[in-house]
């Protein structure tokens, strides 16, 4: 990713979905609330607790939403990758966030400050509808989560996330996008029985297991294992 001084701002804010059909002179309204932010792996972004001013769009790099309970374990609500924004519902509610975000590799953002998106909403329906559908299918996302986490079994939740990552009918190899802690905890799974699902997978001989690189040797039969 260019340094600091060679980030182009508002060819940045045009692949923003949210963005892509404002004008160029939007555009650059839009660059002069909008601040890059470039953080290290294990840096934290906010708190839960902390007031929102914007959104985030994560440019390159991962960042997890995660909130930790009483007894000290962390739940990861969501991992965020390139060419996708978080953050625009709790802006408008005016709450703290309710998680925390933190970076899982070296990553680069750009924040978008609320008042311009607010600017935004009052002149031109058009925009606001396309936030109001962006927040929908975030919703209809979550909501889909719930589903697997209550409906499906620990060996269902495992292979729809490799199929999900590996995202091809062929036989592939793939390179798991985080640790499997934080996958575990993203499929609701202690990361011990994510280790025992990997080994019955490779002990069936659907999966080959090295590292973080997991080779799918037929999707098409490991997506009838335990239907």
């Amino acid at each position: 990713m260019p340094p600091h001084s060679q980030l182009d701002i508002p060819s940045l804010l045009h692949r923003i979905p949210l963005f892509s059909e404002l004008s160029d002179a939007d555009i650059q309204l839009v660059a002069r609330y909008t601040r890059d932010r470039h953080v290290a792996r294990g840096e934290v972004l906010f708190q839960r607790g902390d007031q929102p001013h914007g959104f985030y769009f994560v440019v390159s790099g991962q960042v997890k939403l995660a909130f930790s309970s009483a007894q000290g374990t962390e739940k990861v609500v969501e991992i965020i990758g390139p060419m996708q924004s978080f953050g625009e519902a709790v802006m408008f509610m005016n709450h703290p966030y309710p998680v925390f975000a933190e970076a899982l590799t070296d990553t680069v953002l750009v924040h978008v400050g609320q008042q311009v998106v607010t600017d935004l909403i009052d002149q031109d329906s058009t925009f606001a509808h396309k936030l109001l559908a962006g927040m929908a299918i975030r919703l209809h996302g979550l909501i889909q989560d719930v589903e697997t986490y209550s409906l499906r079994s620990s060996m269902q939740r495992v292979i729809g996330y490799l199929l999900q990552v590996a995202d091809s009918d062929t036989p592939s190899e793939i390179a798991l996008p985080t640790s499997k802690q934080v996958i575990a905890s993203r499929l609701n799974l202690t990361p011990e029985t994510l280790s025992r699902i990997f080994h019955d997978l490779s002990e069936a001989g659907l999966i080959s297991v090295h590292g973080k690189r997991i080779t799918l040797h037929d999707p098409q039969r490991l997506s009838r294992y335990n239907a």
